[in-house]
């Protein structure tokens, strides 16, 4: 008799037990779906990050650019600084780093905003994939990033009388200045110098 009901018990334990391994199954199904979503995510994320930051670094070069050809006439400086006189093109740019990334990107540059820069929102070209989650076969994310150009430098315009031969100083952060001669412009700041180009919330 005490046999009989041993297996008796052992026989009610068995669908109790597949119960649980099967709850414990979707359970992980569930965050292997959770997971997935998430990997998807920050992939879109660091592709347009990435765009953001390529499309602003372009425009900052371009910047630079206009800079060292107008390096002679320091009125046109603080316009420069602020973004002008160069077109707002490099969403081309965006486009090449949002495909190295398997992305697609919209690229909206900003060039009135102070500081000017770029918003870049970013799709994934993989979906999710098939989960236990109905439709993740077909989801694909999307994320946004907003990358700002910035000067580092500030300067003061000589007043009148002065000696237009004479460059003003730039005064860069980490107490980095730049004296400028004009008979000998072969020693000028860079890029990364004169602008600051970083993400945005």
């Amino acid at each position: 008799m005490t046999r009989l009901c041993a297996h008796g018990d052992a026989g009610q334990a068995f669908p109790i037990y597949i119960t649980v391994v099967g709850g414990l199954l979707l359970l992980a199904f569930a965050y292997l779906a959770v997971g997935q979503a998430a990997a998807n995510r920050n992939s879109a994320q660091t592709a347009a990050d990435a765009a953001a930051l390529a499309a602003a670094l372009d425009t900052r070069d371009a910047l630079t650019e206009e800079w060292v050809q107008n390096v002679l006439d320091p009125t046109k400086w603080q316009e420069i600084f602020n973004g002008g006189g160069v077109p707002f093109d490099g969403c081309a740019r965006a486009d090449q780093l949002a495909a190295q990334n398997d992305a697609t990107v919209q690229c909206a540059p900003h060039p009135e905003w102070s500081p000017p820069g770029y918003k870049v929102v970013s799709r994934t070209n993989q979906s999710v994939g098939d989960s236990i989650v109905p439709g993740t076969e077909n989801q694909h994310s999307t994320e946004s990033a907003t990358a700002v150009i910035e000067p580092r430098c500030e300067f003061e315009l000589p007043g009148t009388g002065a000696d237009p031969a004479v460059l003003p100083k730039l005064m860069c952060e980490d107490g980095v200045d730049w004296t400028l001669d004009p008979q000998h412009l072969t020693d000028l700041p860079k890029p990364e110098d004169l602008f600051d180009v970083h993400l945005a919330d």
